[in-house]
């Protein structure tokens, strides 16, 4: 009886030791569950961790779900994985491959926005390139809490405020990260100092996004813009109209394209061509050139501008003038069109 005693736990060290071998085998032996080849794995926002299972087995990443579901037993914080792109290195154990879900850095996306987008380019390009959805980047862009919360009261919506730019997002970024990351750049551009010059020249946050829209809308070369942005600042003190082109295309709605005279009397707030003043808000988000320029106008008497018809435009204080660059303009596009002809 003694020596059965005595044998007792050693029978029962053994079997631990064998269970605890088996199960470390199980957690961490290379290739027992998992691909020996590089695999790619989309996690979106809001998928549950059995339909990431399922995605790591459709995909070859895994050779059947219930080991992964098992250790994700054994230890269940593995099973919160961040919505993002992952690249599986090959021949993981099943915790390796857990674990590396679990901590891996979410992937980063460089995105441009170039000067003078709408909101709805705005919305296109980060549906492109992010995880997305511009239809909810649209509505966030227009909720009134989230206005309110970044300053934004008098506008409908945070058009002129995503400031453009080359930047670094999260490919699994919301629609409020995403937006509140652009509205926060212009905030931090838009210093103390620039916004008590434009105090001073009695311009509202909103008066200089609009205006700097404008200008944006009217030209990209920047050695332009504070004439134009003067041009349109001698017409709004004389209480001229400003007959901006680009603000009917806005109030058109679409694609830009020609306008034709039927359309300077479309029927908005946004046309300019039969309302004084500005309109109510900016027709599409500027850059930091395009503000800059309103606030830093250049000091001229001119009223007018079009184009040369090769780039630029052409400058003139009378109608009279104005009038002699359109006859310029039209022979350059005449001439233009008989060399390619």
């Amino acid at each position: 009886m003694a020596s059965k005693t005595s044998s007792s736990p050693k029978v029962l060290v053994a079997g631990t030791t064998i269970l605890l071998t088996v199960l470390s085998c199980f957690l961490f032996f290379p290739c027992l569950n998992t691909s020996s080849r590089t695999t790619r794995l989309i996690v979106h926002r809001g998928m549950g961790f059995r339909t990431i299972l399922y995605q790591l087995h459709s995909n070859g990443s895994i050779t059947r779900t219930w080991p992964t579901l098992l250790t994700a037993s054994i230890i269940p914080k593995l099973r919160n994985i961040k919505p993002g792109r992952y690249v599986i290195p090959p021949g993981m154990s099943n915790f390796g491959l857990l674990y590396y879900l679990h901590t891996q850095r979410q992937d980063e996306v460089r995105v441009t926005l170039p000067e003078g987008v709408d909101l709805r380019k705005v919305a296109r390009i980060l549906s492109r390139n992010l995880d997305i959805d511009s239809t909810a980047f649209m509505a966030t862009v227009s909720n009134r809490k989230m206005l309110a919360k970044h300053g934004i009261i008098m506008a409908e919506n945070a058009e002129g405020y995503l400031l453009p730019g080359t930047y670094n997002f999260a490919w699994a970024s919301t629609p409020d990260e995403a937006a509140e990351f652009l509205i926060g750049r212009f905030r931090h551009f838009y210093t103390n100092r620039l916004q008590n010059l434009a105090a001073q020249q009695g311009m509202n946050e909103t008066a200089l996004l609009t205006l700097a829209s404008i200008v944006e809308a009217e030209t990209p070369i920047d050695a332009e813009k504070s004439l134009i942005a003067s041009i349109y600042l001698n017409r709004l003190k004389k209480n001229i109209r400003l007959q901006a082109d680009p603000t009917v295309q806005y109030a058109l709605g679409g694609a830009a394209r020609r306008l034709y005279y039927k359309d300077l009397a479309a029927d908005s707030p946004y046309n300019t061509y039969r309302h004084n003043g500005l309109p109510p808000g900016p027709i599409c988000n500027p850059g930091t050139a395009s503000i800059l320029a309103v606030l830093y106008p250049a000091q001229t008497r001119f009223l007018y501008f079009v184009a040369t018809g090769n780039g630029g435009h052409y400058f003139a204080e009378s109608l009279t003038e104005h009038n002699a660059n359109i006859k310029k303009y039209k022979i350059a596009k005449r001439d233009m069109l008989h060399e390619s002809e």
